[in-house]
């Protein structure tokens, strides 16, 4: 299939050189050489005969056998087209575009000129409508108009002068569009108020901050501990306060809200395979409604966040900073709402970090439960930054959120991330969203996600303008949602109807603007943008024959290559670092190494693949070129097939993009945009500044300009989300082990290293493209070695330590109270200390400092406790009789066990003591299905029990003055006796029950080896883990 333009030559000017003056030719050594080319085209002249031979394809009547210009006929030529006349000028046809580029053979090869001769000439243009240009452009079809110079007449440059400013100006262009985003992105933070400057119904930091820095002074504050009481205390007297300063229009209700005994038994993501169970939880609820508009009270807007915190953390910014921004955020909205056509209730909620159980108390017991319509959490998954809205429910909303918000930092692909479960963490927004069934917002912080539940949370790492940042676009967005109608009837209806039909894709531009569009729309757009692209690549190919597909298969290839390349190096370096460096994990401490450490052998990876695929690609154009144009010069061939293969290359990363937009599409991904921007906006810059649509024309080198505007929307775009995603995976880091000394060392690293790896083969294959024929790949290479050895040289010699007090290792120490041997004929417990780490590595350098304790590490001292396996630690039995009683220890015994109807029923009575935190594991290979009884109530009814590796996990967190008995009914399964006889042993399921217990207390072996432990060592916590005394039996199979 062709296209032809039909140009008619008529005539040609009398002399040439009367528009430029004489010019030079292109000297020429051998003047047997069949087409010398002239260094412009507006430089060049010819003879009409001369022409007519090149036509012709007469190699024996070529122009020029020497460097001087023959001379011009006497007469003129114009071309003709449609009756119109533009004089000096000659064209020949134009041909299928992918045919040109691959110079697939035909039966009539085209002319090997093309001249444009006057500057005139040079104005003129094949006419193409705007829009066929950017249809062309976006499609990869070269569509270049022309601009004066004929492509493959121009001769070849200077190679020094094109390789050293193809290396300067690529480089430091693509460095300023690569880099400056990512300073807007993630240094600017808006400048603290204080309570003068915020005024009355503004948003003051510093009197936040006043409310942070007391409830951090408490120290770990978790719900059956002392400090836990003095928080909500505190809240509840700030709270009160708000309520007497309230406008006198403004309705203002407290209330300290006393939980009944609870279970959330939801059986998705983290919950699979467990139920929690809670009493006695404390929360402070702030109700702010208009005093003269009743129907508001049934219309509430909840804005929650939690007041308690693990046991091993002040919670400076888990969540005590929440909790300091929505005291503020009450007491202006309290002196606002005498205007709302809403009310505006704030909860104060504990029991968050036990397994949401705050969230579950009140919106399944509290009165006012049914009156809300909307939530909005706030969260904290690290300390300080800009807080982000990542999860969201609804279009409207999301949208409401965007047209108020001062300083907009929203990102669907945290939501992807975190609904796919790959970050193993929730907050309360599923508690909101699946139990009560309420549309939302969700927000958290995510820098130094590293602190995480560690005692280097604290105020220290609080950044200036981090809750001034939450604070104005939470106070904005409750003045617009609280004061409009529609958007409460929108918050009902969604309510009523589900969230599905309105989801929404929404993403942030440099903290200034926030893009919100449906999903359905999305989906559309994208199908479109396929289709088109799918439709016009294909009939692209077939037009280029079997010349163009073979080389579309190339570029494929290197694609291929590329990644491949890349991860192989960059995980090579991962597996390797454990055996060179002191630890596993060398970069926590210093987040920027791993650009040397993984970055640059991943870049190099990257264009080693990709170069591999561009010689390969030479050498298949080169014997293309040498059948379809076999008189072109060696030096002519070399540099033309060069600049084609460079344009392959560069088109290479439209497939790449096309194919994860399908994906994402297909899958309903909803930051699939990026790959949409990622496609069309480099498609576009290339078809604008590159495309040409004759086959007769070889390409030009590509443009500088064209690599900035394709990378400039996309780098705009998706720099901060790249930056904070490396981030929180290197800070994930430190607590990836779940099961102590379960993963290998390297894990972690070939993580980070994938992820970076695969990001850079993404978003530099444009860049790349640039560097073959560039004469920067020495440079390059030898750059990114220079890095690579620098930051390994760095971590291995502990210049940069792996852990600093700031950012530490995670190191639990646990005493444990052991009664499980007791059934095997032991009279007495087994009293010992544990270490272990979520952090993958072994415990040596911890232990310099603790030879006196006597400590002994190994694989061969695994400890389940319960709610995991401890596979690789340190024991020492030494001086561990002192800090517990025997009267601690947990009791699990049989009431009664019977037969009926062949269904076995067996009743078990727990005692936990003194603790009011436990875990329960049942063997489901054994049970059916049991229920949880205290008292006469039934907390845990029949039904519904999910299991993971064969068992469920019963999770009980509770206040002071909590139950501490229960009743367990045990239905057995009817096969219990010989469905697995083989994986009783191997599995450790010879236990029908097993217990852990949990004390808050430090006994005297735990101080001595916490006050020895080094400093960038700290405990992590979480709902699963120990306190520092715990206590563990169980109840055998067969009893």
């Amino acid at each position: 299939m062709q296209m032809k333009l039909e140009w008619i030559t008529t005539l040609l000017p009398t002399d040439p050189t009367a528009l430029h003056g004489p010019q030079p030719g292109i000297p020429i050594k051998d003047s047997a050489a069949p087409h010398p080319v002239p260094r412009k085209l507006s430089q060049a002249t010819v003879s009409r005969s001369s022409l007519q031979a090149a036509s012709s394809g007469d190699q024996s009547r070529a122009p020029y056998s020497h460097s001087v210009p023959p001379p011009a006929p006497t007469h003129h030529h114009v071309v003709q087209r449609h009756g119109r006349h533009h004089p000096f000028l000659l064209i020949s046809s134009i041909s299928a575009p992918w045919a040109a580029e691959s110079s697939s053979s035909s039966s009539s090869p085209p002319p090997p000129f093309l001249w444009v001769s006057a500057s005139r000439a040079a104005k003129t243009q094949v006419e193409m409508p705007g829009w066929l240009r950017c249809v062309l452009s976006f499609t990869s079809i070269h569509a270049e108009c022309l601009e004066g110079e004929a492509l493959l007449s121009q001769p070849m440059r200077n190679p020094k002068l094109m390789k050293q400013s193809a290396q300067e100006d690529t480089f430091f262009i693509a460095g300023i569009v690569d880099g400056l985003p990512s300073w807007i992105l993630f240094a600017n933070l808006p400048l603290p108020l204080d309570a003068e400057q915020a005024g009355k119904r503004g948003f003051s930091e510093a009197s936040a901050l006043e409310h942070v820095k007391y409830l951090a002074a408490l120290g770990p504050h978790p719900v059956d501990s002392d400090s836990i009481d003095l928080a909500v205390q505190y809240v509840y007297a700030v709270a009160d306060k708000i309520k007497k300063t309230a406008h006198w229009d403004v309705d203002v209700q407290l209330e300290l809200f006393h939980t009944d005994i609870g279970a959330n038994r939801m059986a998705g993501g983290l919950f699979n395979g467990k139920t929690m169970l809670y009493s006695n939880l404390k929360h402070v609820i702030l109700r702010v409604v208009p005093k003269y508009l009743p129907e508001a009270e049934d219309n509430l807007i909840l804005v929650s966040s939690h007041i308690d915190t693990v046991s091993t953390t002040e919670g400076a910014g888990d969540c005590s900073s929440c909790v300091g921004v929505m005291l503020e955020l009450a007491r202006g909205v309290a002196q606002w709402a005498h205007g709302f056509k809403s009310g505006v209730l704030f909860l104060f909620n504990t029991g968050e970090e036990e397994g949401l159980d705050g969230a579950h108390s009140f919106i399944t017991q509290h009165r006012w439960r049914n009156s809300v319509h909307f939530a909005i959490d706030l969260e904290a998954m690290g300390i300080s930054g800009k807080s982000t809205l990542f999860q969201g429910t609804d279009h409207w909303a999301l949208e409401s959120f965007a047209s108020v918000a001062k300083y907009p930092s929203a990102q669907i692909a945290s939501q992807d991330v975190f609904q796919s479960g790959a970050i193993k963490s929730a907050t309360d927004f599923q508690i909101y969203q699946e139990v009560g069934g309420l549309p939302g917002l969700d927000f958290a912080y995510t820098d130094r996600t590293s602190v995480y539940h560690t005692k280097n949370d604290k105020m220290k790492h609080l950044k200036p303008g981090s809750l001034q940042h939450i604070g104005e676009n939470m106070l904005a967005f409750l003045l617009h949602a609280a004061a409009s109608p529609k958007f409460m009837k929108d918050a009902i209806q969604a309510k009523q109807e589900g969230a599905e039909k309105t989801k929404a894709v929404f993403f942030d531009i440099l903290g200034k603007y926030m893009v919100v569009y449906p999903q359905r729309l999305a989906t559309m757009f994208h199908n479109s943008i396929i289709f088109q692209s799918l439709l016009i690549w294909g009939t692209s190919l077939l037009m280029g024959g079997r010349a163009g597909l073979v080389s579309f298969g190339i570029s494929c290839l290197g694609i291929v290559l590329m990644l491949i390349s890349s991860v192989t190096l960059s995980v090579v370096v991962a597996i390797a670092l454990p055996h060179i460096c002191s630890f596993p994990v060398t970069f926590v401490a210093h987040p920027w190494l791993v650009v040397g450490l993984f970055g640059s052998p991943a870049l190099l990876g990257a264009f080693i693949g990709q170069h591999i695929g561009f010689i390969i690609l030479k050498r298949h154009l080169k014997h293309v070129y040498s059948i379809t144009k076999p008189g072109l010069a060696h030096n002519m061939l070399e540099h033309i097939v060069n600049l084609e293969a460079e344009r392959w290359i560069f088109k290479s990363g439209f497939v790449q993009w096309l194919i994860v937009l399908i994906l994402g599409t297909y899958l309903k991904v909803g930051s699939s945009y990026i790959a949409l921007i990622w496609l069309v906006s480099p498609a576009f810059a290339y078809g604008l500044m590159e495309a040409t649509l004759s086959h007769a024309r070889s390409p030009k080198q590509l443009k500088v300009i064209t690599l900035v505007l394709a990378l400039a929307a996309p780098v705009v775009s998706s720099a901060g989300l790249v930056i904070r995603m490396v981030d929180v995976i290197i800070g994930s880091i430190v607590r990836i082990d779940r099961n102590p000394g379960g993963l290998p060392d390297w894990l972690g690293n070939v993580v980070v290293s994938v992820a970076i790896a695969i990001v850079i083969c993404f978003t530099f294959v444009y860049l790349l493209s640039y560097v073959h024929i560039s004469g920067a790949k020495r440079t390059l290479g030898f750059l990114l070695c220079i890095f690579f050895g620098l930051a390994l040289a760095l971590v291995s010699s502990g210049i940069l330590p792996a852990f600093t007090e700031d950012i530490a290792r995670s190191v639990n120490v646990v005493h444990v109270v052991d009664t499980t041997t007791v059934n095997s004929g032991n009279t007495e417990p087994s009293s010992y200390v544990t270490l272990f780490s979520n952090t993958p590595g072994k415990l040596t350098k911890e232990l310099v400092d603790l030879r006196d304790e006597e400590f002994s590490c190994g694989r061969n001292r695994a400890i389940n406790f319960v709610t995991f396996t401890m596979k690789y630690g340190c024991l020492s039995y030494e001086g561990t009789n002192t800090g517990w009683s025997k009267s601690e220890v947990p009791v699990l015994s049989l009431k009664s066990d019977s037969v009926t109807n062949d269904a076995r029923q067996t009743i078990i009575s727990v005692d936990t003591k003194s603790s009011t935190r436990w875990s329960l594991a049942i063997n489901k290979q054994e049970i059916d299905d049991f229920t949880v009884h205290v008292d006469s109530e039934n907390l845990v009814p029949l039904g519904n029990k999910s299991e993971i590796d064969g068992w469920h996990t019963i999770q009980f967190a509770g206040g002071k003055d909590s139950p501490t008995k229960f009743q367990l009914t045990l239905f057995w399964a009817s096969n219990s006796k010989d469905a697995f006889p083989k994986q009783v042993e191997s599995e450790d399921h010879s236990f029908l029950l097993k217990l852990r217990t949990d004390v808050n207390r430090v006994t005297p072996k735990v101080g001595r080896v916490l006050e020895k432990l080094p400093g960038w060592c700290a405990p992590f916590g979480k709902s699963t883990s120990p306190y520092t005394l715990a206590f563990l039996t169980a109840l055998p199979v067969n009893i």
